[in-house]
């Protein structure tokens, strides 16, 4: 049964935005929602543009911390958008992650899932020598029109095998397509999230996995991705 309503809560999240469900990782959407429903009273966000995923304020259950779930392949680097954003985190979060694999053509498992709550000290020294205006400089770069899709992608991508940004634990992503896109994000490893944020947690993965001693009823319906220029 919990099965029969993920699958129909991706085919009505595909239906409801136009797209192929590999286009819109329904997935991720599908872990988010479940997160939502399960322990934050079914709350959505008004829009995809606020700092948090869940605000504090609809955290009423779990300490009144803001809430930020991201789903991931599991062993890879787990992304968290904006890099300038991020830097300038400077409260107390719940990270809550979820980690799965293609154990089908057409579905995705979860097996490893936590919510390390990040205090903003810890969650800046993952910066190291990292300023904010070193981030602005390569941001400044990789926006820069003047530089083509191609001479900017170069730029970006030398600026940031050097230091300080190749001293930081973040790893810098630079997102650069002929379409127009120039944006400056930022992942944490696998293996650094379990090392730095949660380190009494094994990474392996779990039969059964649990957040807050509560499994998640998977498989989820999807397909694998398929990249283009850009990703």
């Amino acid at each position: 049964m919990h099965r029969l309503r993920l699958t129909l809560l991706v085919l009505l999240l595909v239906a409801a935005s136009g797209l192929r469900a590999e286009e819109v990782q329904a997935h991720g959407l599908v872990f988010e929602h479940w997160v939502c429903d399960t322990f934050f009273g079914g709350y959505r966000p008004p829009g995809y543009t606020q700092k948090w995923d869940i605000p504090a304020g609809a955290n009423s259950a779990r300490g009144g911390l803001p809430v930020n779930p991201k789903a991931t392949r599991f062993g890879t680097p787990v992304g968290l958008g904006d890099a300038l954003r991020q830097y300038d985190v400077d409260e107390p979060f719940l990270l809550v992650l979820g980690y799965w694999e293609q154990s089908g053509p057409t579905e995705k498992r979860f097996v490893k899932l936590l919510a390390p709550r990040v205090e903003p000290a810890a969650w800046r020294a993952l910066w190291g020598p990292v300023t904010r205006a070193d981030l602005e400089r390569l941001d400044a770069v990789i926006k820069d029109r003047s530089l083509s899709p191609v001479e900017a992608r170069v730029r970006a991508q030398e600026l940031k095998t050097r230091p300080p940004f190749s001293e930081a634990v973040f790893v810098l992503n630079p997102k650069i397509d002929a379409k127009g896109q120039r944006r400056l994000q930022c992942s944490l490893r696998y293996a650094d999230v379990f090392k730095h944020l949660a380190p009494e947690i094994p990474p392996a993965p779990e039969a059964i996995p649990m957040l807050w001693g509560v499994p998640f009823p998977g498989p989820v319906a999807s397909a694998p991705r398929t990249f283009g220029e850009g990703d």
